[in-house]
């Protein structure tokens, strides 16, 4: 018996130990993906240029942050930032959620307890900011966080919405400027014509 729980043990010490020491981390997105391209799909070296909603113009806004990845991620597809020739536009709105966690099992009701959660981000609607509190009591785990990204592209010669794709990601992990450029390569790949369907796409990243 004793040599078995010291097998056990040793076995348990190096999954730690190898956990720890690993160098990346693994973002997965569910990435859902449109394309209507009013004839061939886009050559590499297309223009496109960046439009913002009004939310995204406001001081303070991370807009610059998100354009700057998303320029990194279209240069690997083949797409040019060139605002002045422009063939198409390109509109992104990145969201995250974070989600403060209670231990489900402590509530001086009895029965299941409930989170507490802060949203934070812009989109369509404008920024915006949400609170809630926990019913019951206890010590809040980690907090968890839940990221919407979408990446809209309109033909400016027809209006028309040409490719559409959405990255869905959640994890506990905080530094949403790290994992964003994962997000976008999931979101964009296939282009320009990502097959139909909802994908996991896992895209390792420096831990």
């Amino acid at each position: 018996m004793k040599r078995a729980f010291t097998t056990i043990f040793s076995i348990a010490a190096l999954a730690l130990f190898m956990g720890g020491c690993s160098t990346v981390r693994v973002v997965d997105s569910d990435v859902t993906a449109f394309s209507n391209w009013n004839g061939p799909p886009p050559a590499p070296g297309t223009p496109y240029r960046f439009e913002r909603l009004p939310s995204q113009q406001l001081v303070g806004s991370p807009q610059d942050a998100i354009e700057g990845i998303a320029r990194t991620a279209l240069a690997k597809v083949g797409m040019e930032l060139n605002p002045p020739a422009a063939r198409y536009s390109v509109q992104i709105v990145a969201n995250t959620q974070i989600v403060e966690r209670w231990p489900y099992d402590y509530s001086p009701y009895g029965g299941f307890g409930f989170g507490s959660g802060v949203f934070v981000g812009g989109g369509s609607r404008g920024a915006s900011v949400g609170l809630s509190f926990p019913i019951g009591g206890g010590i809040a785990e980690p907090p968890y966080f839940k990221r919407d990204l979408s990446l809209v592209m309109r033909d400016l010669r027809t209006n028309q919405v040409a490719f559409e794709t959405r990255a869905l990601h959640d994890g506990v992990w905080g530094d949403t400027l790290a994992v964003l450029p994962a997000m976008l390569d999931s979101a964009l790949r296939g282009f320009p014509q990502p097959p139909p369907g909802t994908r996991r796409i896992n895209i390792e990243i420096p831990r």
